[in-house]
């Protein structure tokens, strides 16, 4: 038996689909594109948020119907009766953005051996269907850059960490982004110090409040610059950034996974986001949707991006940082893809 599971609708075709239209939808030959989101929501102005965006980007060039679901929970039988309800209203392609995806796509990649699904954040250790992709991402890269560009625009201070869940991608995004502060202290003339005690994670990616108590508690331990690697409970950290900066006090946030520097808009032009450590989560669920919907979808494979394929980095431009700055990451960018600058993902000799 199924749980009953609210169906979220944002395109209005994909109300008719789901109140009776779908059948007539597939039958008609054309794909239809669907998502699960993970923990969290769909406007999470993160990972949600940027996996949706991709797929609906590819539904709205091709014509095609595109629609999400969100579960009642984050168990495996909640993601597992949410891929069914959409394979069921005739959905072929679905994209499941995170790891607790797991479980629930390895047994719905054998359930529906027709049904092209695109899991992001986990290789899928277990098994990958000849119908499966599963993308993982060089989190430790961007969050080197995301590094040196905070140890460069800062010069010296302080700097901390907000991580959602304690699992390997927000982990290597914290690794990454001690290990970019450290090179531009050896290499780049700056002086920044990591308090292990501003390291820390939340336990949630949907606790705005909680992600909002920690940062406060560290600006005002004189933290001057929190690197947010939490989906909704970042989007916390970030508005207590926001607040403070409005009240004339010179602290930065760090966005994560897309670039959030509209998530730290002040309503004055400025921002509070220094810079962000992106994933290209919406270019990923873009190309695989148009693949599927072309007929070159190539399943049964892991893709494992970073910089070096141009799926990792911060943003080009951004107006808090100056144009010399960026010069200088760009030749980091260079050296962390041509394989000068190897980043670790792992936590040897880093506060873990």
């Amino acid at each position: 038996m199924k749980k009953t599971i609210a169906i979220l609708l944002v395109l209005s075709l994909a109300f008719s689909a789901f109140a009776g239209g779908a059948s007539e939808s597939a039958s008609d030959g054309k794909l239809m594109l669907g998502m699960v989101t993970d923990s969290g929501t769909i406007d999470d102005r993160s990972f949600n948020q940027g996996t949706y965006e991709g797929v609906q980007r590819a539904a709205d060039e091709l014509g095609l119907q595109c629609t999400y679901l969100r579960p009642s929970g984050t168990t495996t039988t909640d993601y597992l009766t949410a891929i069914s309800d959409l394979y069921d209203n005739g959905y072929r392609f679905i994209a499941c953005p995170g790891y607790l995806f797991a479980e629930a796509v390895s047994q719905a990649q054998q359930m529906y051996p027709d049904l092209m699904i695109v899991i992001i954040d986990d290789a899928l250790a277990s098994g990958i269907g000849p119908n499966t992709v599963a993308v993982t991402f060089k989190e430790q890269e961007t969050g080197f850059m995301a590094g040196v560009a905070t140890a460069l625009k800062l010069q010296n201070g302080d700097v901390g960490f907000v991580g959602g869940l304690e699992i390997p991608a927000v982990q290597k995004f914290n690794w990454g982004f001690q290990q970019g502060v450290a090179y531009a202290n050896e290499n780049l003339g700056t002086s920044i110090t990591m308090d292990p005690s501003n390291f820390v994670y939340q336990g949630s990616f949907a606790d705005l409040a909680g992600g909002q108590q920690l940062a406060m508690a560290m600006y005002n331990k004189g933290v001057d610059a929190i690197f947010a690697a939490a989906g909704g409970t970042g989007v916390g950290v970030i508005n207590e950034a926001k607040n403070r900066r409005l009240a004339g006090q010179d602290v930065w946030a760090i966005g994560v996974d897309v670039d959030q520097y509209s998530v730290g808009d002040m309503g004055n032009g400025e921002s509070c986001i220094l810079t962000s450590a992106m994933k290209d989560v919406a270019g990923v669920a873009y190309d695989q949707a148009i693949a599927a919907a072309n007929g070159t979808f190539q399943g049964g494979v892991h893709l494992n991006l970073g910089v070096a394929e141009g799926r990792a980095g911060i943003p080009a431009t951004n107006p808090n940082l100056t144009p010399e700055i960026e010069a200088q990451i760009a030749q980091v960018e260079e050296l962390i893809a041509n394989g000068t600058i190897v980043v670790q993902d792992t936590a040897d000799g880093l506060i873990p």
